[in-house]
């Protein structure tokens, strides 16, 4: 049977991103990290790694893939995507939000974007 090993970001610059999903995660690296690839792992035992290649692509506006990390409430999704922005990440100005959503999109220093959700929203 099959599994998730990792999920893969490209980044134009690994240190920096490393660095920014470092803090926002809790992740190390599994090992020492090259200047085109790094892998990251929870700090506490087991959960899905994120591993961070060199790319020369640009981040798309709207990726086919991209992350969700989930917050307890809407106070918890509040403080973390603060804590987040606070980290580098910043705020995209998405139009494709329902009336009533549960998620809040942001993009990573390099450009991926990703969500924060409210999983305790109705």
């Amino acid at each position: 049977m099959l599994r998730v090993g990792s999920v893969v970001l490209g980044v134009s610059d690994v240190p920096r991103a490393a660095a920014f999903w470092m803090e926002a995660l809790g992740h190390v690296p599994r090992e020492e990290p090259e200047d085109d690839w790094v892998v990251l792992v929870p700090a506490e035992g087991a959960g899905v790694q994120l591993s961070l290649g060199l790319s020369e692509t640009p981040p798309q506006e709207r990726p086919r893939i991209h992350l969700d990390l989930y917050a307890g409430d809407a106070a918890d999704q509040a403080a973390e995507v603060e804590r987040l922005v606070a980290l580098g990440a910043r705020r995209v100005d998405w139009d494709s939000y329902p009336d009533d959503a549960d998620f809040v999109v942001l993009a990573d220093p390099e450009g991926n974007r990703f969500c924060v959700i409210d999983t305790g929203h109705g």
